[in-house]
């Protein structure tokens, strides 16, 4: 995409969104080797989980190559509004959110749960306005 003239928006907060996402995991695995964590015997949250994969994979096959960690703008494109995306516009952001409390549920990892859950949703709260000014002002996202 950038070779056909996109451009990175937020760049400034992308490093905060890794060191949540590797200290997620470090904290889940600290959390479940120090407090013994068990598989939960609720298999619903098993389900769910599963279910999210099934979600990301449409989201990502709707995106195609548009889907990006980053913030990657293309001046004049088209938004996608085809598969999830014609129900919700951040269904893959909402994946994120769903697993970040899911997995850690599922070893009873509460803390963790509860921290990141909080901590992601700070990180969208910033990304989420940013990524959708960048669409409204050289897209079609503002029409939709």
């Amino acid at each position: 995409m950038l070779a056909k003239g996109a451009y990175e928006v937020g760049a400034s907060h992308y490093p905060f969104m890794i060191l949540l996402h590797v200290s997620f995991f470090i904290s889940l695995i600290v959390e479940v080797i120090y407090f013994n964590g068990q598989l939960t015997p609720h298999y619903i949250l098993l389900f769910i989980f599963l279910l999210l994969q099934l979600l990301r994979v449409w989201c990502l096959a709707s995106l195609g190559p548009f889907w990006n960690t980053k913030i990657i703008i293309l001046p004049g494109a088209n938004v996608v509004v085809k598969g999830p995306y014609s129900y919700i516009r951040h269904p893959n952001y909402l994946v994120v959110c769903l697993e970040i409390a899911v997995i850690p549920l599922m070893f009873q990892a509460y803390f963790t749960a509860i921290c990141f859950t909080i901590l992601n949703l700070i990180i969208l709260s910033i990304r989420i306005p940013l990524e959708e000014k960048a669409l409204k002002e050289v897209t079609d996202y503002g029409s939709r």
